[in-house]
């Protein structure tokens, strides 16, 4: 196996929109180097591209408790929680992700989650 190549080969699939044929090369490349954050990382994306939400979430897991000062890992940890309905496990990865960086994006996800937890504080 030529991880490498599958690495590469997997980075054009997620690029063409083929989340699940991403994931599919990245899983193994996972298992054999389970420290590299690159590659965790597109995996994890691919998961959250596909709607493999608990998939995706492992795999930021691990990339936050590896380097909590990631501040995209904690944005699609929170975009993941997010998309899965778990608003209130979501706000606390989104607050710190746009606490660590300025971005638009990162505002907009925490703003939503804020928005929906307080219409919905019942729930």
């Amino acid at each position: 196996m030529d991880l490498l190549e599958d690495y590469r080969r997997a980075t054009f699939f997620f690029e063409s929109g083929d989340p699940l044929g991403a994931a599919r090369l990245l899983e193994p490349i996972v298992e054999a180097e389970p420290h590299n954050t690159a590659v965790r990382l597109l995996l994890a994306r691919a998961y959250f591209n596909s709607a493999q939400l608990n998939g995706a979430e492992a795999q930021l897991r691990v990339l936050v408790e590896h380097d909590p000062s990631d501040h995209y890992a904690h944005h699609v940890l929170g975009r993941t929680l997010e998309r899965a309905g778990r608003f209130r496990e979501a706000l606390p990865h989104l607050r710190l992700a746009s606490a660590m960086k300025t971005q638009t994006d990162y505002q907009e996800a925490l703003r939503r989650v804020e928005t929906w937890l307080g219409k919905n504080s019942a729930a």
